[in-house]
């Protein structure tokens, strides 16, 4: 039968598509024919397939009308992963491998010349929806096999070449001889002393800022939105920098999320196994849209909003990025991921990380509010261009305020004993999760800050008196009603924090503080720790 059925996936974002690469070999013109809306690159698979064949001393049907249908034919596809799939349906439909083989069985890879294959982005996202659809079989590339491997009940065949596939489809007893394949350009080429200097931080260095240091755990606990603000050289930086420390270990579920972006962005490094730890990244002020939301030219990739997902991406001098990228980000701050709009598609990609913003509070770093202290040498329209980047509708997106004071004289000696560790914080944040993954054991969320504010308010709202001191902040005008949906999920997070069933009406209290920058009372802070 001159018609043979390939499987492999095409993926849109974080959404895959299992793709059907029909090819018919039969008599007619000489000629080969790709339908079914490829782009560029898989249209050239036409002749990198047909030499790969040749030069793998196979033969291709030279002499035969080719025609190639990659199915669902309304479907945008794109991506050189393509070609393996290509070139074994047409060894199917030649009958220089049996189609039955075929059946249940995906393939992802790009094919060279010579008939040897290279690594491609994306093969754990692929995989993942290949088996959502009822594949149980896939070949890749063999230094993606482990990648592969993380979806479980999957048989994943790790080969070199084309002429390695074909051998094994026919049963054959030997694998023919191939080079190894390279491994995909996501490895880290670079390294130098002191790259994991975070890991070496502490939160018991800093002192006098308790007030942030506990905002900072709350923010932790309940994976909550921060924006810090404050002069230069007030911590703002130092104190970001050590949230990592009291993150706990990443979930089973949250590694293999994780795995399957940074997959997708081509980041993901095969000899340093899968991530245990949650991410975090801090681009510089100048980085453009499309690497902070995710874009690109021909495939959209993961921008770093997506790559921080599960873990934190901190902002610096938020004031100084561009316009556009500051308000791109209302999305990911209010739903917990990005859609990126095309033409031709729309990819929506996940991006539920802590989203932590530092601010200075005028362009030199000097202005206070304290005539006695305020060095500013800024004039008042450029203290008042810098304020409005920040505009009001991502602001309110931000779950907790928090301004830092200058260091003053005897700021070490405000906390009553010396700071914790980021050990003891973390114990205390791994608790909260824990309380928050049993409270939302059958939901599709996992923290408080991502919890939707109707449900909240249906199954575990506040008390009488909790919600009427919210209902009166907003009454007042003091918050908004996104304002009051986040004081919500903040004072669940407090109450977890301190081993409560339940927020009361101090829990509501620190929550209201923390969200609209009021600075905590002595004995929240004595509570906390």
């Amino acid at each position: 039968m001159p018609f043979a059925t390939a499987h492999t996936v095409s993926l849109h974002g974080a959404v895959g598509h299992l793709i059907d690469v029909q090819t018919d070999v039969s008599p007619g013109q000489v000629g080969v024919t790709m339908v079914g809306r490829a782009d560029t690159t898989i249209n050239e698979a036409r002749d990198r397939c047909r030499m790969a064949i040749i030069n793998s001393r196979m033969d291709w049907p030279a002499t035969r009308r080719i025609t190639i249908l990659l199915s669902p034919a309304d479907l945008l596809k794109h991506g050189t992963h393509f070609d393996l799939a290509v070139a074994v349906s047409v060894l199917a439909a030649a009958g220089s491998v049996p189609a039955t083989s075929l059946a249940g069985t995906a393939f992802i890879g790009e094919l060279t010349l010579d008939g040897n294959l290279r690594s491609v982005a994306g093969v754990l996202p692929m995989v993942l929806a290949a088996a959502a659809r009822g594949i149980r079989a896939v070949f890749v590339p063999e230094p993606q096999a482990g990648e592969a491997s993380m979806v479980p009940d999957m048989s994943v065949v790790g080969v070199r070449s084309l002429a390695q596939v074909v051998a094994v489809l026919r049963d054959d007893e030997e694998l023919p001889e191939a080079p190894p394949v390279a491994p995909d350009s996501g490895a880290r080429l670079l390294a130098w002393r002191g790259q994991e200097r975070l890991e070496e931080l502490d939160l018991a260095d800093l002192l006098g800022i308790a007030d942030a240091r506990y905002a900072v755990e709350v923010a932790a606990a309940g994976g909550h939105h921060l924006l810090l603000s404050g002069p230069k050289g007030c911590g703002k930086t130092s104190l970001v920098e050590r949230i990592p420390g009291i993150l706990p270990d990443l979930t089973s579920d949250e590694s293999l999320e994780l795995s399957a972006i940074q997959s997708l962005a081509g980041t993901l490094d095969p000899g340093a196994g899968f991530p245990t730890r949650p991410p975090f990244s801090a681009p510089h002020h100048d980085a453009s849209k499309a690497s902070l939301i995710g874009g690109g030219l021909g495939v959209v990739r993961p921008g770093e909003v997506s790559k921080s997902h599960t873990g934190v991406l901190f902002l610096d001098e938020f004031p100084l990025f561009r316009s556009d990228v500051i308000e791109a980000l209302r999305q990911p701050l209010e739903n917990g991921d990005v859609t990126i709009a095309r033409r031709d598609e729309s990819v929506t990609l996940p991006a539920r990380g802590m989203v932590v913003l530092a601010a200075n509070p005028c362009p030199c770093g000097d202005y206070s509010g304290d005539v006695r202290q305020n060095r500013c040498s800024c004039r008042e329209v450029q203290r008042r261009d810098y304020r409005n980047k920040v505009t009001g509708p991502v602001a309110d997106r931000v779950d907790i305020v928090r301004h830092l004071p200058p260091l003053r004289k005897h700021d070490d000696k405000v906390d009553l004993e010396a700071p914790e560790s980021s050990a003891v914080v973390r114990g205390r944040v791994e608790a909260a999760r824990a309380r928050q993954a049993e409270r939302y054991a059958e939901e599709s969320w996992r923290l408080n800050g991502h919890a939707p504010g109707p449900v909240l308010r249906e199954r575990w709202p506040l008390t009488k008196a909790g919600q009427q001191a919210v209902d009166t902040q907003l009454y007042d005008g003091k918050i908004t009603r996104r304002g009051a949906t986040r004081v919500h999920r903040l004072a669940w997070t407090v109450a977890d924090l301190r081993g409560l069933d339940r927020p009361g009406l101090d829990e509501v209290d620190t929550a209201l503080r923390l969200r609209t920058g009021e600075p905590l009372l002595l004995s929240m802070l004595e509570r906390a720790g």
